[in-house]
């Protein structure tokens, strides 16, 4: 299937409303013919952490939420994206649940990685692991089996708790690809269009290397899920943190990527009041990307924008966030940190908090997204234009809660007066209406305290312009009756 080139919405299944179908009738009601491009309904499964991404069955949807009934219906009217955590399931997963019992005589066994498939004896190396980009620190975690009273020791990338939530799969067993064949029929069978790849970018590991991202077995695995995908008419959407060179091979290879350097570029273009480095940036990259500014996690920094950042400026960027009120995730492992320390792998914030909700700049940040090449997604916090939550993090202790705010009706109801929220929706109408953003884009000459952007369609233009000095956004476009038309952001 083709994507569509317009503007998507990311929520959870309860953000708005508290279910599936109070999601339908929210968009139905406030956002009708918004979001022609898609939604990003992030795990509405069974899981036990992480907010869903600690998947029970992908066969299933959390009752809470709804059922299937609900996502396809969703899917009459909009094409719809869910995740795929290919790295990992959740330790109470019937799957791992029957290994926990049974350990090595259950059906499932084959299905994760222990250690003896790593290091022959079954041993750790801790030079092994200090070479490894980590997420916690240590990769695995250890569980007794109830029928023997034995120990075995499993590969866990992902979780907070300690043994883990999230259980890594072997990506090289049979019946890994069994059941993600089985995944994928029912999402076709459930209307669903998309498939985000979750956490992809750590499904091998292999002693010598980071474990992160290794090539060519990396390939292998997409290549596969890839024909899988191609097969049911799905797409796919790799998530990849990583170095951008590593975004531009899964490009030149046919996926989908996202623009995880974009949201930083803009912020820091906003923040100083200086467009060099977002402009050099916008001349030289791949278009077939998503593009974003904020999600569920944060801001990426590190590993994303290695070597487009010198991390001295950065860290003022970073100090600016911090006296916002925003909260930082950090780089464990030493040898992923740069030599000076630098360590930031996430702002956590919302994007119009980040920008001192100055409506004006929040404007701007989204007037660039919208500009860029590729599909534009805009997260249901800052489609409000939400503010931090920091009574979620205190409910929750998770400084990613900071931008994880849940909207009842009546919130949304009162959030869509505010002028910020008006302006935002125009804008998006405007991108998703005029019929000129997969033609010819430009980066136009100006000083390094404007921006120009330029898109061309046989008879039809439009251009954004924005100084910085002041933050007034102008797009100028040719109307239905072929004359020059302003429209101030």
């Amino acid at each position: 299937m083709a994507l569509k080139n317009k503007v998507q919405l990311i929520t959870y299944p309860d953000s708005f409303g508290g279910d599936l179908k109070t999601l339908d009738r929210v968009l139905d009601t406030y956002f009708k013919d918004l979001f022609t491009g898609g939604i990003h309904i992030l795990p509405p499964f069974p899981s036990s952490g992480d907010r869903g991404f600690a998947p029970l069955t992908y066969l299933d949807i959390e009752p809470s939420f709804g059922n299937w009934t609900d996502i396809k219906q969703l899917g009459e009217t909009y094409d719809i994206l869910l995740d795929l955590m290919v790295n990992h399931i959740s330790r109470k997963s019937v799957y791992f649940q029957d290994f926990l019992q049974k350990g090595r005589e259950s059906e499932y066994a084959d299905l994760f990685l222990t250690l003896d498939k790593i290091w022959k004896d079954g041993q750790p190396v801790k030079e092994d692991i200090d070479k490894m980009f980590l997420r916690r620190p240590l990769p695995y975690s250890t569980f007794q089996i109830d029928e023997t009273g034995e120990t075995e020791s499993v590969w866990t990338t992902f979780g907070k708790e300690n043994p883990s939530e999230q259980i890594d799969f072997d990506i090289n067993s049979a019946k890994v690809k069994q059941l993600f064949t089985e995944y994928f029929r029912n999402f076709k069978e459930q209307n669903v269009k998309i498939v985000r790849l979750d956490a992809v970018g750590y499904v091998i590991k292999k002693l010598g290397t980071s474990s992160f991202f290794v090539e060519p077995e990396i390939y292998e695995f997409l290549d596969w899920i890839k024909e899988l995908a191609d097969s049911l008419e799905i797409e796919l959407l790799p998530e990849v943190h990583a170095h951008h060179s590593i975004q531009n091979k899964l490009a030149a290879h046919g996926f989908w990527i996202y623009d995880f350097i974009l949201p930083y570029q803009i912020l820091d273009t906003l923040l100083n009041r200086s467009s060099k480095d977002l402009k050099e940036y916008l001349k030289d990259r791949p278009e077939k990307q998503f593009t974003m500014l904020d999600c569920h996690d944060g801001i990426p920094v590190k590993p994303d924008l290695d070597d487009l950042i010198d991390t001295k400026k950065a860290r003022k960027v970073v100090d600016r966030t911090l006296d916002r009120g925003s909260n930082l995730s950090l780089i464990l492992s030493d040898d992923h940190k740069d030599e000076d320390g630098f360590d930031v792998h996430q702002i956590r914030c919302t994007y119009y908090s980040v920008l001192n909700k100055d409506d004006d700049a929040y404007l701007a940040a989204r007037a660039i997204q919208f500009f860029v090449p590729g599909i534009p997604q805009v997260y249901y916090v800052g489609l409000l234009a939400g503010e931090n939550d920091e009574e979620n993090i205190k409910a929750t202790g998770d400084g990613r809660a900071i931008n994880r705010h849940n909207y009842t009706v009546e919130e949304i109801e009162k959030s869509l007066n505010k002028t910020v929220v008006q302006r935002l929706l125009k804008l998006i109408r405007f991108r998703n209406e005029y019929d000129v953003f997969d033609g010819e884009f430009e980066v136009l000459n100006s000083s390094n305290t404007e921006i120009h952007l330029s898109w061309k369609k046989g008879e039809n233009y439009c251009t954004l312009f924005i100084d910085l000095n002041e933050i007034k956004s102008v797009i100028e476009y040719k109307d239905e009756n072929g004359h020059k038309t302003q429209y101030v952001v």
